[in-house]
């Protein structure tokens, strides 16, 4: 068998050792007539304990079979491929079958429709969660009537469920790194719908607040993680069209919740709001669970690290070694059969559990307050997301008040929130593209990678927001068409997009270590001035 050897990056390890093995020849008795047989047996069994030590497979002693070495393992390290046809000659029954690892393949290597796959899907969970946050103020009339309470008390269910919303992703985060994204997916996928069927069928006011901070809770991975996954999957230059799907869905989802619960609110009750959502999340949930791949790359190396030691001790139980020929640390220059087992460098790393918790719950808040690009960042876009969650009252007031709007024709006006979303998110998948062909782009930003080319066209599209605001103020009128202040509401949320992408985008560049914990600081900012928007219906007629 021809020989090849091939060393492994930072391990010291060879692949494939010399298989082919030199023939021990006896000295003719012609040319050894002074050796007696004494001497001539010693010689041969010198030779053959040579041989012995030079060939992995015919390694025998315990004491060479108990020496383990660990490397690290990467997904691209060669793996040893033993020779294991000298034992099955010898009457062993046959090794066990090479582990199956296309499913712990690096996720940047994966094919391009798998990829959009899990995207998609992603996006539609994005969606699921901001409809549930917009979905709830259709109810509140109906709730306020009930429970005998008003409606600005009714209105803090928004509020409970932005906070859960904030505060979740802080203690969930380490979780996902320790055991991936998909089991946090599922467990919070499951509280989210259990707790949408809480709200259903509660019977009390306490309990509505109750479900709908566990609501927020259970959503926010439907939302905070997706980002992740798109990080995982996707290089940094090939980011930006995912992103702008994420975010489009993010807007798209919180228009589309009052669009179609002001109808099932007014044509059945509220009741059904979330019993509705209950049904269509469960079904997001059961797809995730059949269809989604883990994505998180430590954790795929991790999983993949143990098939194969698995995998080299049920060799071992069957009498086959798995050995590679190492570089001796004491001796660079020399080369001994050594048992391998795999091992990956962030799980050693890693801090315990509560340690990681407590990074994630600190390290946010220290950076928003000591990094000023990150404090005024997330006041930009905290600001925005609190003008985006102060139109689920607005608008159905002054569109009640203004044009005697039933509830259904009310809600209906968020369809320009809807419309906006989707045009900002074609257009910015292309931002990028055209950049690059701008001469002025590539003079404000030299390099390439520059975080501040996500701010370009930021720099402009922001304004649709002020514009928005201002047309919405003096075109809600009753001598002026409800369309003008609904184009005013489109053009808010472009606005409100342009600010939300680039900041994410921005600070994911910026700060490339910390970017999880500088996200986080944006999130939580953003959800809480989100929660204290003041409800604007509280003189409601």
């Amino acid at each position: 068998m021809a020989s090849h050897e091939l060393e492994l990056t930072n391990s010291g390890f060879l692949v494939n050792p010399t298989k082919t093995r030199p023939v021990a020849t006896r000295a003719s008795s012609s040319s050894n007539n002074s050796h007696s047989a004494t001497s001539r047996e010693k010689d041969l069994e010198k030779l053959d304990q040579q041989d012995r030590t030079a060939f992995p497979d015919d390694l025998g002693t315990p004491s060479e079979k108990n020496d383990i070495e660990y490397h690290y393992l990467e997904f691209d390290t060669p793996l040893p491929d033993p020779d294991d046809s000298d034992k099955l000659m010898r009457g062993l029954s046959a090794p066990p079958e090479p582990p199956d690892l296309k499913r712990f393949v690096s996720p940047y290597t994966w094919p391009t429709a798998r990829k959009r796959f899990i995207i998609i899907v992603s996006v539609i969970a994005t969606g699921a969660a901001a409809f549930s946050a917009g979905s709830y103020a259709p109810g509140v009339a109906q709730m306020s009537q009930e429970w005998g309470i008003s409606e600005v008390a009714a209105l803090v269910g928004i509020t409970i469920f932005t906070c859960g919303f904030g505060v979740a992703p802080m203690v969930l985060a380490p979780f996902s790194e320790i055991n991936g994204r998909k089991p946090v997916f599922l467990a919070t996928g499951v509280l989210f719908i259990v707790c949408q069927a809480c709200c259903a069928a509660t019977q009390s006011y306490g309990g509505m607040l109750a479900a709908r901070f566990l609501v927020g809770v259970g959503g926010s991975t439907f939302s905070t993680m997706v980002g992740g996954i798109v990080s995982d999957i996707y290089s940094a230059k090939d980011r930006n069209t995912p992103m702008a799907l994420f975010s489009g869905a993010a807007l798209l989802g919180t228009g589309l919740g009052p669009l179609t619960c002001g109808y099932i609110a007014e044509y059945t009750t509220w009741r059904w709001i979330f019993g509705m959502q209950a049904i269509l999340d469960a079904i997001i949930v059961g797809v995730v669970a059949v269809t989604f791949r883990e994505t998180r790359g430590s954790v795929l190396l991790s999983r993949r690290a143990a098939r194969l030691n698995k995998y080299y001790e049920a060799r071992e139980a069957a009498g086959y070694d798995t050995m590679a020929m190492v570089l001796a640390p004491e001796k660079p220059e020399v080369k001994t059969p050594r048992r391998i087992r795999w091992k990956v460098r962030a799980d050693e790393e890693r801090v315990s559990l509560l340690q990681m918790i407590k990074i994630s719950l600190v390290r946010p808040f220290h950076l928003l307050f000591t990094e000023p690009v990150i404090f005024w960042f997330s006041l930009w876009v905290s600001f925005s997301w609190a003008i985006l969650y102060l139109t689920l009252a607005a608008v159905p007031l002054v569109t009640e008040t203004t044009y005697n709007f039933s509830l259904s024709q009310a809600n209906s006006v968020f369809a320009a929130m809807v419309i906006g979303s989707i045009i900002a998110a074609v257009g910015s998948i292309y931002q990028e593209q055209c950049s690059k062909q701008n001469g002025i782009a590539r003079f404000l930003t030299s390099q390439s990678k520059s975080p501040e080319r996500r701010l370009f066209f930021c720099c402009a599209e922001s304004l649709f927001m002020v514009v928005g605001l201002f047309m919405f103020g003096w075109t809600a009128m009753p001598n002026i068409h409800w369309i003008a202040p609904s184009i005013a509401i489109a053009f808010a949320t472009i606005g409100i997009f342009s600010i939300y992408l680039a900041v994410f985008n921005y600070l994911a560049d910026a700060y490339v270590q910390y970017a999880s914990s500088a996200l986080a600081a944006q999130s939580f900012c953003r959800n809480l001035l989100g929660a204290l928007q003041k409800p604007m219906n509280k003189h409601r007629q």
